[in-house]
């Protein structure tokens, strides 16, 4: 259920013709921010609205995580997998020895469970994106953070 209301959030917001601009605008996106992340796994200034947390009913959760231009994670996988929503912006994912491809704005990516991946925005445009996991076989695991080369290339 909840996964179905965050995709037919993220489809009504592409119907109504989401900014492709490069700078978000607190009043352009239909959840706030939320609280700045200020832990090791990412570069640069990104933000974290945790829509759906886990509890002990539900190991799922759901996060609007929105990076500032050339923000990005660190290399990281889920032991059961994700799933990006791209509700603004403009951003990169890339799998550990695939190339690094462009997500925009009503793009879905399935990450596959233990994959090593990261995302993040583009230099010249920030991204938000709806990040969907579930924790009932552990939580993320992270590894070296991207390097500039990496990003760039």
């Amino acid at each position: 259920m909840l996964i179905r209301k965050l995709i037919y959030i993220s489809i009504v917001m592409v119907i109504a013709g989401c900014s492709g601009t490069s700078h978000l605008k607190q009043q352009d996106t239909i959840f706030p921010k939320g609280t700045e992340i200020t832990n090791d796994h990412f570069t640069g200034t990104a933000w974290l609205n945790m829509l759906a947390p886990p509890d002990g009913l539900n190991t799922m959760y759901a996060g609007l995580v929105t990076f500032e231009p050339g923000a990005r994670t660190n290399w990281h996988s889920h032991p059961a997998g994700q799933i990006l929503i791209v509700t603004q912006g403009e951003g990169y994912y890339q799998e550990e020895g695939e190339p690094k491809r462009i997500l925009r704005n009503g793009e879905t990516v399935k990450c596959l469970p233990n994959v090593k991946h990261w995302h993040g925005a583009t230099p010249n445009s920030t991204v938000a994106h709806i990040a969907i996991s579930d924790r009932h076989q552990g939580p993320a695991q992270w590894y070296d953070p991207v390097t500039d080369n990496e990003f760039l290339n």
